[in-house]
C-alpha cells in the first residue's frame, strides 16, 4: 500500500470542525493551541463554535481550515498511520501540505495564511469577481471560451478539479458572458458564490504583496514529498516550494495532473485530512481504481484504522 495525504482548500469550512479531534486527541489540542498563540486570538474557538458568517471571512477560512487539517493529519499519526510517500493540497490546502510534511512551522503557516486571505479579498472589490463551475465540459473548448469572452478583461481557468469540472475566473462580466457561451460546450454552469475571483491575474497584487511574507519564512527540506499546485509535480527543494506558494496565488490549480501524477508514481490510497469530503468526491471522478479515505473526526479516524 502506498499512500499519499492530501489537504482540502477554502469552501470545506463549517462551524464545529476539528472540536472531536481536539477532545479525543492531544496532538491535535496542541495543534489548535498552537494556532491560537500564534494568530492572538481564538481560531479554535472560531472553529469549534462559528458563528458561520465570520468563519465564512477569507482571513479567517484560511488558518481555520490549515488548523483543522494538521489537527487531523496529527491525529494519523496518534493511531498508528505510518508516514505517507507523499503529500499535496489543494490550493490553501498546499500550506496543510507543507506543516505535515515538516517543510514549514505551523504557527508561520497560519500567520501566513490569514495574511493571504486578507491580501486576496483585497486584491478585488467585492462585485468586480466572479467564478463559475463548468460541469461536463473539454478543457479545450473551455479556454476557447474564456478567450473569446474576456473583451480585455480577465476571464480563465481557475481550477482543474476534475474530469467533470473546472472552474474559472475573472472580471464579472466576462465571466457573465463566458457563462452564456458555455451553455453550448458543457453539461449544466454554476456561478459560485464565492468572495473573490481566485487563481487568476486578478489575483496578481495579492500574489505581490504575499511574496515578501513567504520569503521571510524559513522553509525546511520536507520528510516526503510534496505535489504543488501550479506545476503539478513533485519537490523537495524548500525554494522550489517556497517558489510554487507566490505563483498559485494567480496561477490555476492543476488538481487533476497532480493526482495522475501520484498514482503514476504508485500511490493507491489516498486519504483526506480535514474537514469535509470535498477532495474525496473529485477523486471519485478522477479513478474509481484506488482507495480513498478522510479523516474529519473521531468516527472517520476510527474508520481508516480498520
Amino acid at each position: 500500500m502506498v499512500t499519499a495525504i492530501i489537504f482540502p482548500g477554502q469552501g470545506s469550512q463549517s462551524p464545529g470542525m476539528g472540536k472531536e479531534l481536539a477532545e479525543e486527541f492531544l496532538v491535535a489540542r496542541q495543534a489548535f493551541e498552537e494556532a491560537d498563540d500564534a494568530l492572538g486570538f481564538s481560531i479554535s474557538r472560531l472553529c469549534f463554535e462559528g458563528p458561520a458568517e465570520d468563519l465564512q471571512l477569507t482571513e479567517n477560512t484560511q488558518p481555520a481550515i490549515l488548523t483543522v487539517s494538521v489537527a487531523a493529519f496529527r491525529a494519523t499519526t496518534e493511531v498508528g498511520i505510518s508516514s505517507p510517500a507523499f503529500v499535496a493540497g489543494h490550493s490553501l490546502g498546499e500550506y496543510s501540505a507543507l506543516v505535515a510534511a515538516g517543510a514549514l512551522q505551523l504557527s508561520d503557516a497560519v500567520r501566513t495564511v490569514r495574511a493571504r486571505g486578507r491580501y486576496m479579498q483585497e486584491a478585488v472589490p467585492v462585485g468586480t469577481g466572479a467564478m463559475a463551475a463548468v460541469i461536463g465540459g473539454e478543457i479545450g473548448d473551455i479556454e476557447r471560451v474564456c478567450e473569446e469572452a474576456r473583451q480585455n478583461q480577465v476571464c480563465s481557468v481557475a481550477n482543474i478539479n476534475s474530469p467533470n469540472q473546472i472552474v474559472i475566473a475573472g472580471n464579472t462580466e466576462a465571466v457573465d458572458r463566458a457563462i452564456e457561451l458555455l451553455k453550448s460546450v458543457a453539461k449544466r454552469v454554476i456561478k459560485l458564490n464565492v468572495s473573490a475571483p481566485f487563481h487568476c491575474a486578478l489575483m496578481k497584487p495579492a500574489q505581490d504583496r504575499l511574496a515578501p511574507d513567504l520569503a521571510e519564512l524559513v522553509f525546511n527540506e520536507p520528510a516526503v514529498p510534496v505535489v504543488t499546485n501550479v506545476d503539478a509535480r513533485v519537490t523537495t527543494a524548500p525554494d522550489e516550494l517556497r517558489d510554487a506558494l507566490v505563483r498559485q496565488v494567480s496561477a490555476p490549480v492543476r488538481w487533476v495532473e497532480s493526482m495522475e501524477l501520484l498514482m503514476q508514481q504508485g500511490v493507491d490510497t489516498f486519504i483526506e485530512a480535514g474537514p469535509g469530503k470535498v477532495l474525496s468526491g473529485l477523486m471519485r471522478q478522477i479513478s474509481r481504481d484506488v482507495r480513498m479515505l478522510n479523516v474529519e473526526d473521531a468516527a472517520s479516524l476510527a474508520a481508516i484504522t480498520k
